[in-house]
């Protein structure tokens, strides 16, 4: 049975706190996983913009279907940074897509982040665009017109802390994670059968075919 989504309400940003690097794993396929359930969240002029993150990918520094796979280059020069930050880069020319870097400054590596189960902010959201809540933030390109996210915020330090806390950020989780199901990653045609897609199953707002959501 899905698990229902939260209600569209303002979530109580008090009880939420950036998370440091140090908690983030150090592994790219470990952070892939640790991300599931865990929060992020964008300060808007619009309002506090919020979502449980509920299916990543990851994407190695050996992978051939990582966009730093030949190296660093001025579009994907984020996935370069430690772990932590935020690479944003344009799909089809047209949808922002969020990630985190991963890995050691020097070392391409990061987290997409596919879906989000939206927590804060939905009215925002629906105001410009009308859908069914579990859709708003179904799909990486969903995910970032619904929180806002463009490539002015590539290369943001998503952890960044005290004084320094920026707009965008990664928080802990809101509620207890439910159990987190992997499968091959999605929309790829190198290295297509390796299993770096994450997700918690049974929840609505994930993407993707159901045969790859069990």
């Amino acid at each position: 049975m899905d698990q229902p989504l939260a209600p569209h309400c303002a979530l109580d940003l008090s009880e939420l706190r950036p998370l440091s690097r140090a908690e983030l794993p150090a592994d790219t396929v470990e952070l892939s996983r640790f991300l599931i359930g865990r929060t992020l969240v964008h300060r808007t002029a619009q309002g506090t913009l919020a979502g449980r993150i509920v299916e990543t990918e990851a994407y190695l520094p050996d992978d051939a279907a990582s966009h730093a796979f030949r190296g660093p280059t001025k579009r994907n020069g984020s996935m370069f940074l430690r772990r932590g930050h935020a690479y944003v880069y344009i799909s089809y020319g047209v949808w922002p897509c969020m990630n985190v870097s991963s890995d050691e400054a020097g070392t391409g590596a990061a987290v997409l982040l596919r879906a989000l189960e939206i927590v804060s902010g939905a009215e925002t959201m629906l105001a410009e665009k009308p859908a069914p809540l579990r859709d708003l933030a179904r799909g990486p390109g969903r995910l970032a017109r619904a929180m806002r996210i463009t490539l002015g915020d590539d290369g943001l330090d998503l952890c960044a802390t005290g004084d320094a806390v920026p707009p965008l950020f990664l928080a802990g989780a809101i509620r207890q994670i439910g159990e987190i199901g992997a499968s091959v990653r999605i929309g790829i045609t190198k290295e297509a059968d390796r299993l770096l897609r994450f997700f918690e199953r049974g929840n609505s707002a994930v993407s993707g075919p159901g045969r790859l959501n069990r």
